[in-house]
């Protein structure tokens, strides 16, 4: 990769936006008030502004491997807490994909050194589900649905939260799962019962 292409681009799209508007930047300099927050996948094909059509201001975006959320992640949480409570976000988006390297790797018996305190995050979605997974006799199909299994398990996750379950209550917060499908380009609502999800974790994980 030719890095200088990149400044290249970038000229050119500053050309390209004032020409759309004259005080894009002016307005951009404003500040932002992003409607969603966005947790997705790290992986260099799912960019989440371009597959949802949204552009700059628009979203709040956090992506890590195989789109996780955990308590201990002081950078995700942090994010969560920022978007909900400062920004405001209405709605909080779980975003995985079909052909998730970290999901397959949590598929697979290896020492991955590293990443494998974070890979057991995945592996514990396996675990919970593993009757369901297992009687999946096509791997590529058990390998989807893992996905979709992961991104439910990262909602609740996040239903866990104090910050998410203090903007449920007080304006209507709501959190999506959803999966980019990189064969076709399509994001697929997973349909998450937000209501019901909380309903039922409440009696452990309410907090005031």
């Amino acid at each position: 990769m030719d890095l200088n292409k990149v400044f290249e681009n970038n000229e050119a799209w500053i050309k390209r936006q004032l020409e759309t508007s004259k005080d894009y930047f002016e307005d951009l300099g404003k500040g932002q008030n992003p409607e969603l927050l966005y947790i997705g996948c790290s992986d260099s094909r799912v960019t989440a502004e371009d597959l949802m059509g949204l552009g700059p201001g628009e979203v709040f975006v956090h992506r890590n491997i195989a789109n996780m959320i955990s308590g201990n992640d002081l950078n995700a949480m942090s994010v969560v807490e920022y978007a909900v409570i400062h920004l405001k976000v209405n709605h909080v988006v779980v975003c995985g994909h079909y052909g998730c390297g970290g999901v397959k790797a949590a598929l697979q018996s290896k020492d991955l050194g590293l990443l494998n305190g974070w890979l057991r995050n995945i592996r514990d979605v396996y675990r919970i589900h593993k009757l369901e997974l297992n009687s999946i006799e096509c791997e590529e199909r058990k390998y989807d649905r893992l996905v979709e299994l992961n991104v439910k398990e990262q909602c609740v996750n996040l239903i866990k939260t104090a910050a998410v379950q203090k903007a449920y209550r007080d304006r209507g917060l709501k959190v999506h799962g959803w999966v980019f499908d990189v064969h076709t380009g399509k994001l697929i609502d997973l349909k998450i019962n937000f209501e019901k999800y909380l309903h039922d974790i409440m009696e452990i994980y309410h907090l005031d």
